[in-house]
């Protein structure tokens, strides 16, 4: 399958190089460049590509509302944020807009590729943990947070069954499949099982959004 890859950054010149990059790989294919936030969220909901490579900081309509904007159009489509700093809080409120991910826009090319892959998988390019330590230092930029989302949330959680619940919470707390196995006794399979059905249940896009959901429920609480 060749993954579909929408590019959207300010700098022309960054765009033609993660379109060189992108154009010789047998599996990827970029199927549209945006200036600003706004075309990628038009070209989005054209042409439906598999993973947009998404500049946090543009002109006009930003990478956040871009995002969020995107998520909601084209569900199927994957956000991989861009961002010039490692601990750019506008990067994690992103994150919680939708996004799957982030990367440094210095990142090697192989680095690259390789999270373009995963997130056309499904999978987040940031690990939980740390995720979880980047949640616990930015909280404050998260969308959400208040009571009613809390409400909500909590609601929703009702759906899943004790032992998802349990699996969530491992997962907000940062531990791996593998790590939340040995702590329940269950194998890694069955972890990788509930997971896909949390998500369902709860109508989110991947690991990334669960750390999210169990902190804005206070499922997980910040150390």
């Amino acid at each position: 399958m060749t993954i579909r890859v929408l590019i959207a950054d300010d700098e022309a010149l960054l765009r033609m190089a993660f379109g060189t990059i992108l154009e010789a790989q047998p599996d990827m294919t970029s199927v549209g460049e945006a200036a600003d936030g706004a075309e990628a969220v038009r070209l989005a909901g054209q042409l439906r590509p598999d993973v947009v490579l998404m500049d946090v900081r543009m002109p006009g309509t930003d990478g956040i509302e871009a995002t969020r904007r995107i998520t909601r159009l084209s569900p199927s489509s994957r956000v991989l944020i861009l961002t010039t700093f490692d601990l750019d809080d506008y990067a994690f409120a992103a994150l919680g807009a939708g996004a799957s991910g982030f990367l440094l826009k210095n990142t090697r090319p192989e680095e690259l590729l390789t999270a373009i892959r995963h997130v056309a998988a499904g999978d987040a390019v940031v690990s939980a943990r740390i995720t979880r330590r980047l949640l616990e230092d930015f909280r404050p930029h998260l969308p959400g947070g208040s009571s009613d989302t809390e409400t909500a949330h909590r609601e929703r959680l009702s759906r899943l069954s004790t032992r998802e619940v349990d699996v969530l919470t491992q997962v907000g707390c940062g531990l791996s499949n593998a790590e939340i196995a040995a702590a329940l006794y269950l194998a890694e399979t069955t972890v990788k099982s509930h997971l896909g059905r949390i998500l369902h249940k709860l109508g989110l896009r991947d690991r990334i959004q669960a750390v999210v959901f169990a902190y804005e429920s206070r499922l997980v609480q910040p150390a």
